[in-house]
């Protein structure tokens, strides 16, 4: 389906609706005009176990020759429900620098349609934190503001900027923390992926033992590092006689941004506090590899905000930003 109209300085623009197939979702006709988020790339979606429908929308610009912006739904005909993501970090808009609301109001529109053509009342978004995209991000709040949606969810999300020093901007017990580590000689590694199952049960032990649990199954993150093997890393802090002393797994969602995802120490540690310079080492990776955001994400619990994960990340000289998620009902 096609949808054609005219947005933005006179240039004609369409949005492209295709349903989601056995491989999931759609490439874009067109090439993209931005760099698609790695859990927006129809190649990373069609990983997740599909939990029913869904379509995409595109908006194309046909004079351009590219994909202005995206738009990946699932659906459940029964409760009437449709959500964006259905199983990953984030979903929502995601559009080219420079896209103004009035392409978004285009793509937006042709998807609600879509969706009350189905029958669905509700489409409930997730959006990436702003450090992200900040213009993208606050154009696209804008436009949503515009259509009625409401903020269901607003969160910190935290995020070192690789471009700061990352000790100078330590907060004083954690620059402690961090010569502790030194001085008891810890050292960074990164570790090769063949020792992924024996790091997932290091991370699930130490999550375990804080009443904690993992997202995704072994399998599951097995078949990422399959797949996407330049994004996904394995990094450590190793005791000197070789035993772990935290581990996480980074994931580079874009040309820009390492989000740190699982990160775990367990708490024979904790006089240590190796998570401190398992940050120092993620910054300098990122810092060498040309990033400008290192994600430490939210901190939010079923019952409200984590408050003593919120303060260690405002300890490591992590920067707040916002993260939201919308709901509209038609």
């Amino acid at each position: 389906m096609v949808a054609e109209a005219t947005a933005g300085a006179g240039t004609a623009l369409g949005v492209w609706l295709a349903p989601h197939g056995p491989a999931g979702p759609p490439l874009p006709r067109l090439p993209l005009a931005f760099e698609p988020f790695l859990y927006l790339r129809p190649t990373h979606l069609a990983l997740a176990p599909q939990p029913g429908p869904g379509f995409s929308a595109y908006l194309e610009d046909a004079a351009a020759g590219r994909t202005l912006a995206q738009l990946h739904v699932h659906y459940n005909p029964v409760t009437g429900l449709a959500r964006s993501p259905a199983q990953a970090p984030f979903g929502a808009v995601q559009l080219a620098p420079g896209l103004g609301r009035g392409g978004l109001h285009q793509l937006l529109d042709a998807a609600e349609a879509e969706l009350r053509r189905l029958g669905i009342e509700q489409l409930a978004m997730r959006g990436y934190p702003f450090a992200y995209d900040p213009a993208g991000a606050a154009t696209l709040a804008e436009a949503l503001r515009q259509r009625g949606y409401r903020v269901a969810l607003a969160e910190q999300n935290y995020h070192l900027d690789p471009a700061r020093d990352y000790e100078a901007h330590l907060h004083p017990s954690e620059r402690r923390r961090l010569h502790k580590c030194r001085r008891a000689g810890l050292f960074i590694e990164q570790e090769p992926a063949y020792l992924l199952p024996l790091a997932y049960e290091f991370i699930q032990q130490c999550r375990q033992e804080r009443g904690q649990t993992l997202s995704l199954p072994l399998e599951r993150v097995q078949e990422l590092f399959r797949a996407f093997p330049r994004e996904h890393f394995l990094f450590s802090v190793r005791e000197p006689g070789g035993a772990w002393a935290a581990l996480t797994v980074a994931i580079q969602v874009s040309s820009t941004v390492l989000y740190n995802f699982y990160p775990a120490s367990p708490l024979r540690c904790n006089n240590l506090s190796p998570v401190v310079l398992l940050n120092e080492g993620l910054h300098a990776f990122a810092r060498a590899s040309g990033l400008t955001v290192l994600d430490l994400g939210t901190s939010t619990l079923d019952s409200g905000p984590n408050t003593s994960l919120l303060r260690f990340k405002r300890h490591l000289g992590a920067v707040a930003g916002l993260r939201l998620s919308w709901e509209k009902a038609f």
